[in-house]
């Protein structure tokens, strides 16, 4: 089995050279401030949790098994470090129900969406998501944007399938409407 560029320099990282870590932050770094943002809902404070991650990361590479990729290792680190620096600013996360909702879907056809060039559709989509409560952001941006696995969520979050399957089904319908509420207001701007 051929080893992945990231276990290539995480290799190299646990052999000495530091500077390898750079490949690292650079491949991540994005998604890293993504989530972070999603849950601190602070550009600034989304970076400090970032990088404070990163440096976490680069400290306790030595325990990072390979059990899963390196990305979802240290995407749990950065919502765990997200996490607390919401607790640390007393904040809370909000409680989610125990049941769950099989087999549902929502039409998420907008043909609204067809009349606009990309960005402006990622734009507006961006926004939707943004509007949302701080952890169906994230999980929205995991599953969709990020194509994580239920797995991968489920070990970056901590939160159970049952928990996420239900989070993601009642955010994709506040999605719906926010993209909804966004397009009417924006499409009688630009038409």
């Amino acid at each position: 089995m051929n080893p992945t560029k990231d276990q290539i320099y995480i290799e190299k990282v646990l052999l000495g050279d530091a500077s390898s870590f750079s490949f690292l932050v650079e491949s991540y770094k994005e998604m890293a401030y993504t989530i972070a943002l999603k849950i601190v809902r602070s550009p600034e404070d989304a970076e400090e949790v970032a990088q404070d991650s990163f440096v976490k990361a680069f400290q306790q590479l030595q325990t990072f098994k390979g059990n899963s990729k390196f990305s979802t290792w240290l995407y749990t680190i950065v919502y765990r470090t997200a996490i607390s620096k919401i607790r640390k600013k007393k904040l809370e996360v909000t409680d989610i129900d125990e049941y769950v909702i099989e087999n549902h879907s929502i039409d998420f056809s907008f043909p609204q969406l067809d009349l606009l060039k990309a960005e402006e559709q990622k734009k507006y989509v961006t926004l939707a998501i943004n509007a949302l409560a701080e952890l169906d952001a994230l999980l929205i941006t995991l599953f969709y944007l990020n194509e994580n696995t239920f797995d991968e969520i489920i070990e970056i979050t901590g939160l159970t399938k049952t928990n996420i399957k239900v989070r993601l089904f009642r955010a994709r319908k506040k999605l719906y409407k926010e993209l909804s509420k966004i397009l009417k207001t924006e499409l009688k701007t630009i038409l």
